[in-house]
């Protein structure tokens, strides 16, 4: 019997009921994971907590796409830390800023996730009291203080840091507001100019752009372009903010009934519209290019003009490192009797303070501050250390005009007289180089946005912060050139609202002397003088110079200029049609060839005959340096060098009693390290009476590299070394005598020549019982490079000589051998038995795992390691002479005496003196020597 109709059609209805119900069901899932990925992404970027404006967040936004979202790409960059230097910056309309990450912030994701480990900041959740000796003023719990805190290592540092958090807390550190003091005779914060239209296209302001979902106001807005320095605010769709230069044309202005759309923050006012904005005043003129004269005598001339209006210079020289040679040859290219030279010597660096001292007595316009600070990279002292030598100089009785700040890797790139001629013409100008990017995207990048404590040699973040509003933010380049009546300005300090606030702003900043002097000028009355110029040109090569190689000293990544070289001189000769006057960084220890070719340049053709144009000294130790602490290896093979020299220059007619090192000295020349320059004292023996005369002897290094394969690798590999300190900037180890201790970290450096191939390339370090203490791989790239591979070697290293082994495919094809070197002395003194069972004794570690991988392979005798333990055993029990003995056999396989002269006595053992050499510390070099002045003021050149 067949069904009735109606039940086969309701049987139908409920297919198709269940199956639209599942459709429906599908379809609404699906829904809800959209809605839930969008709005995180909005959170994301609009978080109260994570606001674009500068220190009111951790996330810090600079615009988005025209849909409000950034690209999947922007978002890895902002959560890995990932970061080009050189990224353009187009349309703030399209594009997020990146987020910088500090070494120690670095997020789980990406090239910098290792093994899922955090660092200590994560790891850290509550401030441990019972390391304290003190008791903190408030309950600490931002975790960058914290991890701050359990990081410095003095109890004085660490109640910096709490106290600062403190204060920061209760809101009593920073100011929230300062005054903007540049005229703007045409414009009033927070004047109303009407509702515009607007279109997605052509935005009315379109300089920059951001949402804020939670907090946009007029007056949020207004200080987010104040900050920005742009002259117009506006703010649209509720919670849309823009800023823009130019003023809106009144063919787009709309009735105030057009925007009809509440603030977020103040339901109270208008926020824009649908394509409708509301745009006011910001009190901020727009920035201008005031005329500069490009102008400059031709070089060579003498006559300058205006000569009886000519500006007066104090060059303020900012000094650090040991290259008092090279200070002296820049002093000598700038010297004249109107100038003025104004020398801050590092707190650490005796050596410095100690040859520049004579300066000051010789010439009356030179002086070398007392009040010395040791400034590190990024400190906020180097800031304090400015503003005290500028007070120094209103008070100094001298009569200047200018101010131009300058370090030892300073060098003229124009004469003297052609920048006397462009100041002259430009008095009153204050010059400063701007960071050329977007506001918001330098504070994120500088760290602008944080705080940072400096104690400890060492600056501390300790948290983000809010900038104070009411003021334009700038800065770029801490190298200045400031008329005296702004500095006159700057040293009035307390007396003036705006000084002091940015000062107290700037002593908790990262790189404060970058961006101090931009900000005062741009909020103060001197905003007009402003010139985007710093008169420099710095050689930047972002690859070689971004390693984040300070992340020792600073809770940031930073980077720094490369020295300029030969092959750069082309960049040299491009500055002479431009308003560029030095260049930086030069350092003759590195390549000295570009500055004499650049002096000849300058001033003309050296003198052919001219003796040690192209050699250059560089002292490394000094008897009387009282700080910083040398190495205590370096000292130990200084001393068992001396005794080398001591014997080589004793004879039947000759003998010496005892010896003192004096200094030791780095000698290069054309470029390349010749060797170093031991200086002793020695006591003779003669029939008539027992003196003290002084002795230097050149020692080279002897290089034990060998390639011992024919395969691939070896036709490719040029050099390997074993030394320490590698400068990757530079790519080259900055030590070139490659003294080693105990406590050294040792690093390989290598070589390579051009080839199309890549080699995995396996490095064995066996120490001197024969044990695989260290396995490292290296990739030989294609191409020509300088690398180095750091082994991470536990300490104390075994003292003794080692071996380097390189592999590729399982058989050796070079190595090398290096010396660590026994300490003779600790701090000073010399080595104790207890002292030496420990130093000398090696880290304790048997390797078993490596050796287990690797003997077989790198052929090592087990048979012998018995000996070689037990003489290794015996060696750590070597006091005094034993000590003394079983140095300077080591070192006499590791360097050569080459020549020895008298450095007081010339008849000494038939020694010639040291000053008719043409390789003696004490030899001629006229290019650093400061001489009599001709007629016109100057130094004599030659």
């Amino acid at each position: 019997m067949a069904a009735p109709a109606s039940k086969t059609l309701d049987i139908r209805w409920m297919r198709r009921y269940r199956l639209f119900w599942t459709a429906g069901v599908v379809i609404l899932t699906v829904q809800v994971f959209l809605a839930y990925v969008f709005l995180t992404l909005d959170t994301l970027r609009d978080n109260p907590n994570q606001e674009y404006l500068s220190g009111r967040g951790r996330l810090n936004v600079e615009s988005a796409d025209e849909n409000g979202l950034a690209s999947p790409r922007r978002f890895r960059e902002m959560f890995t830390g990932d970061d080009e230097e050189e990224d353009s910056i187009g349309n703030s309309n399209a594009v997020y800023t990146k987020v910088k990450l500090p070494p120690d912030k670095l997020a789980k994701t990406g090239k910098h996730a290792k093994s899922g480990k955090t660092g200590e900041t994560n790891k850290t959740v509550a401030l441990r009291v019972e390391e304290l000796d003190f008791t903190p003023m408030c309950e600490i719990k931002s975790k960058e203080a914290i991890s701050a805190i359990h990081r410095a290592r003095t109890q004085n540092c660490k109640q910096q840091i709490a106290n600062t958090t403190c204060l920061i807390n209760s809101g009593e550190l920073y100011p929230s507001e300062l005054p903007h003091q540049c005229p703007a005779p045409e414009s009033t914060k927070g004047k109303s100019l009407g509702c515009y239209s607007d279109d997605k296209m052509t935005r009315v302001l379109k300089d920059h752009y951001v949402q804020l979902k939670t907090t946009n106001s007029p007056l949020y807005c207004i200080n987010i372009c104040i900050q920005g320095g742009y002259p117009y605010a506006g703010v649209e769709f509720g919670s849309e903010c823009f800023c823009g230069s130019n003023e809106p044309s009144s063919s787009t202005k709309l009735p105030d009934s057009s925007c009809n759309m509440k603030c977020p923050a103040d339901p109270k006012q208008a926020c824009g519209g649908f394509y409708a904005v509301n745009i006011y005043q910001t009190g901020v003129a727009r920035m201008t290019k005031e005329p500069v004269v490009e102008t400059w005598m031709k070089k060579g001339d003498t006559q300058l003009r205006n000569k009886d209006a000519q500006v007066r210079i104090v060059f303020l020289l900012t000094l650090n490192g040991r290259a008092v040679r090279q200070v002296k040859r820049l002093i000598k290219a700038l010297y004249h009797s109107s100038h003025f030279f104004y020398i801050h010597v590092d707190a650490r660096q005796d050596y410095m303070m100690r040859e520049l001292l004579q300066l000051e007595l010789r010439h009356s316009n030179v002086r070398l501050s007392r009040r010395r600070h040791a400034t590190i990279w990024g400190g906020a002292s180097l800031l304090t250390m400015l503003l005290e030598a500028m007070a120094d100089l209103v008070q100094s009785g001298w009569q200047w005009d200018f101010v131009i700040n300058l370090s030892e890797s300073d060098y003229p790139v124009k004469t003297n007289d052609q920048l006397v001629d462009f100041l002259t013409a430009n008095r009153d100008r204050n010059f400063v180089k701007s960071h050329g990017h977007e506001v918001q995207r330098f504070i994120q990048k500088q760290g602008l946005d944080k705080t940072f404590v400096e104690c400890d040699a060492h600056m501390w973040r300790i948290g983000d912060r809010t900038l104070p509003d009411g003021i334009v933010i700038d800065g770029g380049s801490d190298w200045l050139a400031l008329s005296r009546s702004f500095v006159e300005y700057l040293a009035s300090g307390g007396s003036e609202t705006l000084v002091q606030g940015l000062t107290t702003v700037f002593k908790h900043t990262l790189l404060p002397a970058e961006s101090f002097f931009h900000t005062v000028l741009r909020n103060s009355m001197f905003c007009e003088s402003y010139v985007n110029n710093n008169l420099h040109v710095t050689n930047w090569k972002r690859k070689l110079g971004c390693k984040c190689q300070y992340k020792h000293i600073v809770d940031w990544c930073g980077c720094s200029p490369n020295d300029f070289r030969i092959d750069d001189w082309q960049r040299v000769v491009a500055t002479e049609a431009k308003p560029v006057f030095f260049a930086r960084k030069f350092e003759p220890i590195v390549d000295q060839g570009i500055v004499n070719q650049l002096d000849a340049w300058l001033y003309g053709a050296h003198p052919p005959d001219l003796p040690g144009l192209n050699s250059y000294w560089q002292s490394i130790y000094s008897v009387h340096d009282l700080g910083p602490s040398s190495d205590d290896a370096l000292i130990s093979l200084g001393l068992s060098l001396a005794r080398a020299a001591f014997k080589n220059t004793s004879s039947n007619n000759c003998s010496l009693t005892s010896t003192r090192l004096v200094e030791i000295t780095s000698y290069h020349k054309l470029d390349y390290y010749q060797g170093s320059l031991i200086m002793f004292e020695a006591k003779p023996r003669t029939n008539m009476a027992e003196t003290t005369v002084k002795v230097e002897t050149w020692i080279k290094p002897i290089d034990h590299f060998a390639i011992t394969g024919n395969n691939g690798p070896s036709q490719k590999l040029k050099a390997v070394y074993v030394s320490s300190n590698f400068d990757q900037k530079e790519q080259q180890s900055r030590n070139n005598l490659r003294w080693m201790g105990p406590f050294t970290e040792p690093v390989a450096v290598y070589e390579t020549s051009s080839s199309n191939q890549l080699f995995n390339v396996t490095l064995l370090w066996i120490d001197p019982m024969a044990n695989v203490a260290a396995v490292s791989d290296l990739i030989m790239e294609e191409g020509s490079t300088v690398g180095f591979v750091k082994p991470g070697l536990k300490s104390p290293l075994l003292p003794g000589t080692w071996t380097l082994k390189l592999y590729w495919n399982s058989s050796i094809f070079a190595h090398t051998l290096f010396l660590v070197l026994p300490l003779e002395q600790v701090s000073g003194s010399p080595l104790s038995l207890h002292q030496a069972q420990f130093v000398h004794g090696g880290p304790g570690e048997r390797y078993t795992k490596l050796n287990s991988d690797w003997t077989k392979i790198a052929g090592l005798q087990f048979e012998n390691r018995t000996t070689l333990e037990r003489r290794a055993f015996s060696n750590t029990k070597r006091v005094g002479k034993d000590l003394n003995i079983w140095i300077d056999t080591l070192t006499s396989k590791f360097y050569q005496v080459i020549e020895s002269c008298g450095a007081s006595i010339s008849s000494l053992c038939g020694l010639k003196p040291c000053a008719s050499t043409f390789w003696s510390s004490l030899s001629p070099d006229p290019k650093s020597e400061l001489r009599s002045m001709d007629k016109s003021g100057r130094i004599n050149r030659w």
